[in-house]
């Protein structure tokens, strides 16, 4: 059980492999996968990418653009027939028409976007003109939480889970799932009504833990967030039990053999075909982070939020790229990290949210940097949703950002109606680090009274300009065109 693939499933694999390497002859493809946990911005991000590469959108740093080598993007039907569309239309016209953001990422979605291009290289212009299917994988950041399980036993998965829920920070949000747990045995006659009470326990302290208020990142199992038509079948109806971390095998027709035998269950039908089917076949990934949203709920958040992506990132497959891995064994050779929602903070404080993005992915950095792989991080906003400014107050001069909240948002006892603009100065993100990971005492202690006045609203997509023609301009951007020179700028030369 500590292989995250069997040899079947290897096999399955390796085919895949050539299947796409067949198909690579004619036009290469590149697979990238897009993740994040929840409120990350992958919808936004994804909607954003093709938007800006189809419309001709201003990508100054991305130098097949900025060159005028992109001959054209254009969207094409996705190779794998089993695997749901992204609905990019939809999101566009949320996003350009409606003006609000679209629904988050539920499930696997695939697009395929066809860039025409002029190489940099005049012996490769002389053999024609380039041409590159961009496969783009969206996934839930949340289902990368499962990976982790594949290594572990039904006695680990509940020692840790419990430990999590009894520590300082959880024990109350648990205490609605511990209670019933603290009355059933185990080693007693196995209960349907039972496991459904205990497993909808669980499920609600999971999400829970996820509220703004709590902004928790580390809760697996993913899918019992994200159920989809999995829902209600046993395979997503059990929780974690007081048992020891050794345990042995249980007896049968015990409550704990029936809530281990649904562990394994969900580890063999949920998670190794997520991995095997679509996370293994990936040649790129971005994953994208929402550090804003931990900091609004303190350092609890964003330690969790280390851990949760410490966690998952360590089940990436890294690697050099070369032409027989990826046929036998396919590997990511580039990773983004990327912190969202860069609009809501002024340029000043960007390299300051890069920083601790930094910290929080250290670890996974370390380890595909460790395979071959190639590394980056950057703070970004997909979409621009605000505007900067400066303003005036009593004497001082402060950097702001203009921006019309979305309807609900409040701010100093001011609720907003999502028509009117504002200024607001968001707060200063502090140097150091270190502060903002402080768990003991009160977040705000060690940090000045400047730094503390962090507030982060959320904003409506920007009304588009329109040409003379009435086109609508691309959608704007901050730092897209890096994010983009970085992931697949190397195969547009």
């Amino acid at each position: 059980m500590n292989r995250l693939l069997n040899i079947a499933d290897e096999a399955r694999l390796t085919l895949a492999n050539l299947t796409d390497t067949a198909s690579d002859l004619a036009v290469p493809s590149l697979r990238l996968g897009v993740t994040g946990l929840a409120r990350a911005g992958k919808t936004v991000f994804l909607t954003a990418l093709v938007h800006n590469l189809v419309h001709g959108g201003r990508l100054p740093v991305f130098s097949a653009a900025s060159g005028g080598r992109l001959t054209r993007a254009f969207l094409q039907p996705q190779p794998d027939d089993a695997v749901p569309r992204f609905d990019y239309e939809a999101h566009v016209a949320a996003l350009v028409e409606d003006r609000i953001w679209p629904q988050s990422t539920r499930q696997v979605s695939e697009l395929r976007l066809t860039i025409e291009y002029e190489s940099a290289s005049y012996l490769s212009r002389k053999l024609g003109p380039g041409k590159l299917h961009l496969d783009l994988i969206d996934y839930p950041g949340e289902w990368l939480l499962d990976l982790p399980l594949l290594k572990q036993s039904y006695a680990q998965f509940s020692a840790e889970a419990l430990k999590r829920a009894r520590a300082n920070n959880r024990d109350k949000i648990a205490a609605p799932f511990l209670e019933p747990l603290s009355q059933i045995d185990p080693e007693g006659p196995e209960s349907e009504t039972d496991a459904q009470r205990l497993s909808q326990s669980f499920k609600t302290y999971l999400a829970a833990c996820r509220q703004d208020t709590h902004a928790l990142s580390m809760l697996p199992p993913g899918r019992f967030l994200m159920p989809g038509d999995l829902d209600g079948s046993p395979a997503l109806t059990f929780a974690p039990l007081d048992i020891a971390f050794d345990a042995p095998a249980p007896r049968n027709g015990t409550f704990r053999a029936m809530m281990e035998r649904r562990f394994e269950a969900y580890k063999t039908h949920v998670i190794r075909p997520f991995f095997r089917d679509h996370f293994a076949r990936l040649d790129r990934q971005i994953v994208l982070v929402d550090v804003l949203h931990a900091l609004n709920a303190g350092p609890h958040a964003l330690k969790d939020l280390q851990t949760a992506l410490g966690e998952v990132l360590t089940s990436f497959r890294p690697g050099k790229k070369s032409w027989l891995s990826s046929i036998i064994s396919r590997r990511i050779d580039r990773i983004l990290f990327a912190a969202t929602k860069a609009d809501h903070l002024h340029r000043e404080d960007h390299d300051r949210l890069q920083a601790i993005l930094k910290r929080l992915v250290a670890k996974g950095m370390e380890h595909a940097q460790f395979k071959g792989a190639e590394v980056d991080v950057l703070a970004l906003a997909a979409v621009r949703a605000t505007r900067e400014a400066t303003v005036t107050h009593g004497k001082q001069e402060l950097p702001a950002i203009l921006g019309v909240p979305l309807p609900g948002e409040a701010l100093d006892g001011q609720n907003f109606d999502g028509k009117s603009e504002i200024a607001v100065f968001p707060g200063d993100l502090p140097e150091n680090t270190d502060t903002v990971f402080q768990t003991s005492g009160s977040y705000s202690e060690g940090l000045s009274t400047k730094e503390t006045e962090l507030q982060f609203l959320r904003f409506r997509p920007p009304k588009l300009d329109r040409t003379v023609e009435g086109m609508s301009l691309s959608l704007p951007h901050i730092r897209l065109d890096r994010a983009l020179e970085f992931l697949i700028g190397d195969r547009l030369t």
